[in-house]
């Protein structure tokens, strides 16, 4: 369930694709000073949207330059950070180390249990750091957990624990915005959560895997699925819109609006091509 918060390429400004790229590599950057190397193959876009919201709502300082990296050797690239960079990567790394443990505990997954081990003393580190964080963390993946191994397949309920989730994480400080952030992360871990099921729903139904829609499946269910996802959605850019954010909010409503339907729309586009030419056979 990750990589689905992401811009929309065709939709940014020129700026604003700087800026986008600058955010992730300085996330990329801060992973590596932080946790190591290795730490860096946990990369993705969703934490890059967590930095944009809460840099533009706390406003810390920035530091910012232009270099190469390990991964780009002969290309310079622009990159900044703050203190929410560091928090992001954190974060990063905790999902990323308790996805791995989930999946060896679940599926056996000798890589996986690998990548944990790899993973453990930087989340050790986090969690002594940010345990409220960590906590709701490790009580979401039990509780999809309990629902998976049950076959309990009521999608409210395994979104709410996604919900709960990223809604704790969304929360860096517990000041007067943690009740807008919470509510904010809470409505796009259940649209995740939910979009994830969408998309994998006959890749789960031929495997025999949990998935809470799974009584859709064989059913024409782009419509359901995306009525669904817009209400959750729609819950989320409320939240964000309370918020007074200045900072990159052209950048963060295209992610929000645009960016976090692309795979839904590949998905779908796809299928209904897949449809239209074995009619055509």
């Amino acid at each position: 369930m990750v990589g689905y918060l992401i811009a929309s390429a065709s939709s940014l400004t020129e700026e604003e694709r700087i800026r986008y790229k600058a955010t992730y590599c300085g996330l990329c950057r801060t992973l590596k000073d932080r946790h190591g190397q290795i730490s860096r193959l946990t990369l993705n876009y969703d934490m890059t949207f967590l930095i944009l919201l809460l840099q533009s709502l706390y406003e810390p300082e920035e530091k910012s330059g232009v270099e190469t990296c390990i991964a780009h050797p002969r290309e310079k690239r622009e990159w900044w950070r703050s203190e929410i960079s560091d928090y992001a990567a954190d974060m990063n790394v905790a999902l990323a180390y308790l996805n791995r443990l989930d999946d060896w505990r679940d599926d056996g997954s000798v890589l996986a249990l690998a990548e944990s081990g790899i993973l453990k003393k930087a989340y050790q580190e986090t969690a002594e750091k940010y345990p409220r964080q960590c906590a709701a963390m490790e009580q979401s993946i039990m509780e999809l957990s309990y629902l998976e191994k049950n076959g309990i397949e009521d999608p409210d309920a395994a979104a709410a624990t996604f919900g709960h989730l990223l809604g704790s994480v969304f929360v860096w400080r517990e000041d007067r915005w943690q009740e807008p952030l919470y509510r904010l992360g809470d409505s796009l871990g259940r649209f995740i959560y939910l979009l994830d099921a969408a998309v994998d729903l006959e890749k789960d139904a031929y495997k025999d895997s949990y998935n809470p829609f799974r009584k859709y499946y064989g059913l024409d269910n782009e419509e359901r699925f995306r009525d669904i996802l817009k209400i959750f959605l729609a819950d989320a850019v409320i939240q964000f819109d309370f918020l007074p954010l200045v900072k990159d909010v052209g950048l963060m409503k295209n992610i929000l609006c645009s960016g976090l339907w692309t795979v839904f729309d590949e998905k779908f586009r796809l299928k209904r091509g897949n449809k239209n030419g074995s009619g055509s056979v």
